[in-house]
């Protein structure tokens, strides 16, 4: 399996975020790569490669434009207007019909972003950018016939909405290079749904899933913390299933508290079942490790041994297969969890 990854990444630090009315520590910090990464190299999987650059083009498929012109330019006009370095954050949110259009930095910080855990640093907009195209680079290792491939994205992606940032996600990496292997899979011998995304995060894709989710060439699921009491809240729920010529192509399999080993694998087997049924030629996994017992921001009970179990039902699909990193932050078990979801993968 090729692994793709970039010390670009190191650029996107911010030094805290808004949880819960608390402003902590960010979570989503550069160690979290930095552990994966050594674990992969003492696990034996190959030497990465660095992404190649793919330009606007791709991005601009799933994103907004204005969107992404302003996440190249917040935090420059942000510093310039007086305002704190450490990073870009909105106050104020246009909620309740207020939609003027303000041009106040300030302003465009709640315009483009849906929580207080994404603030724009210096260097986010490239860091997005290089793990934008990791995963991009990850779709053409398949489309040139690769049996897998692995893209360390960080910033994560799956939270991020066409246009709208959010739980630590700017650009949608899964979402872009989806959409990469769906417009290069359009022959006329395809199945109807050319792609599937299946999001093994703890929390909902909330992103991806509003992007595919009026779409039948791609098919989304996600297995993920019921949203009446967990992140995002607001989309997540069992009963939506697409809508337009997208109906039937979107399933949500939200669970309860303390899910174990044994209640995860059949809601997984329940999410697979269901992307056989579209027969996709490709697979992109929302590779989230935010289930595990220990994390501190989840509250599943997965243990260890999950993860090469995981990998290795999702190996039997036998589809050409890109594993794409979203969350995960018990950052001293991130690179374990990962190396056997990977290595259960690759025991087929």
């Amino acid at each position: 399996m090729q692994i793709i990854d970039s010390p670009q990444h190191t650029q996107h630090d911010p030094p805290y975020e808004i949880l819960d009315g608390e402003r902590v520590p960010y979570f989503e910090v550069p160690r979290r790569a930095a552990i994966i990464a050594g674990a992969l190299a003492d696990a034996g999987f190959p030497a990465p490669i660095p992404p190649r650059a793919f330009g606007l083009a791709p991005l601009l498929a799933v994103h907004k434009e204005e969107y992404v012109e302003y996440l190249e330019r917040a935090h420059g006009r942000w510093v310039a207007a007086g305002l704190s370095p450490d990073g870009v954050m909105p106050c104020t949110l246009p909620l309740g019909g207020m939609a003027g259009r303000s041009s106040a930095p300030t302003a465009e910080a709640g315009r483009y972003c849906f929580d207080l855990s994404a603030p724009i640093g210096a260097g986010t907009y490239a860091a997005a950018r290089c793990a934008a195209d990791a995963a991009l680079t990850g779709a053409d290792l398949l489309l040139g016939g690769e049996r897998a491939a692995y893209a360390l994205c960080r910033p994560p992606g799956h939270h991020a909405m066409p246009a709208l940032a959010g739980g630590y996600c700017y650009l949608n990496n899964a979402a872009i290079a989806a959409h990469h292997l769906a417009a290069a899979a359009q022959t006329s011998d395809m199945a109807p749904a050319s792609v599937a995304v299946l999001d093994i995060d703890y929390h909902h894709g909330n992103g991806t899933q509003t992007i595919f989710y009026e779409r039948s060439d791609v098919f989304f699921a996600s297995i993920h913390a019921d949203p009446n009491r967990e992140y995002p809240y607001f989309l997540g729920f069992a009963d939506e299933r697409g809508a337009g010529p997208g109906e039937g192509y979107n399933l949500n399999i939200p669970l309860e508290a303390g899910v174990s080993d044994v209640r995860y694998l059949a809601a997984l087997e329940q999410a697979l079942e269901a992307i056989t049924a579209y027969s996709p030629r490709y697979l992109v996994i929302s590779a989230g490790l935010d289930t595990f017992a220990a994390d501190p921001l989840g509250d599943f009970a997965l243990s260890a041994a999950a993860y090469p179990a995981i990998g290795s039902r999702i190996a039997q699909l036998g589809m050409p297969t890109l594993f794409v990193q979203e969350g995960g932050y018990a950052v001293d078990d991130l690179g374990r969890n990962l190396v056997g979801l990977l290595q259960g993968f690759e025991s087929l």
